[in-house]
């Protein structure tokens, strides 16, 4: 639980924004699978995620911790298992934060080539 210990604080001294967070906890691997294996089936417990890594439930659970820190996963309580859930809202932030403004022109560019080609004669 280091990490999310030092996450937890260098958040709540302001050294870490949401954004820094987010793309501190998709910079990882193997977090980014956890996150892939989400997507195909939600509300899976620590024991059928551990199932698609290659590593300790102690180090899953830690990577768990800070997905849920960045608000990628959430998580319900079903009597005494823990679900996860992927949470997409914070992604789709990012997308339209950090990449929609950079598709906009490319998409502009390939539009007007387009529409030059096709009106070129032969």
């Amino acid at each position: 639980m280091q990490v999310n210990a030092c996450i937890l604080f260098m958040q709540s001294n302001g050294c870490m924004n949401d954004s820094d967070l987010l793309f501190k906890a998709i910079a990882d691997p193997s977090r980014r699978k956890l996150l892939d294996v989400l997507h195909e089936h939600d509300g899976r417990t620590l024991g059928e995620l551990c199932e698609h890594l290659a590593m300790a439930r102690q180090s899953v659970t830690q990577h768990l911790g800070l997905l849920e820190a960045a608000n990628l996963v959430t998580v319900q309580w079903r009597g005494r298992e823990k679900l996860h859930f992927l949470n997409p809202v914070p992604l789709h932030d990012i997308y339209e934060r950090w990449i929609r403004k950079f598709e906009v022109p490319r998409l502009k560019a390939l539009h007007g080539l387009k529409q030059r080609l096709e009106n070129e004669e032969p």
